[in-house]
């Protein structure tokens, strides 16, 4: 079975690809995903987004 690349987090997977498209598709700092979805109630700090 393959091991998950997201298993070093403690956030969940689908957090860590949520930040990511974010980051991604729209012209926002990785402090910005963060603020971002700190407003919808979700934590992730901005390094998670990062690494």
């Amino acid at each position: 079975m393959a091991r998950s690349p997201f298993g070093y987090f403690k956030t969940s997977s689908e957090i860590i690809r949520l930040s990511v498209m974010l980051y991604i598709l729209f012209p926002l700092s990785l402090r910005n995903v963060e603020d971002l979805l700190h407003e919808r109630g979700i934590e992730v700090s901005h390094e998670t987004v990062r690494y």
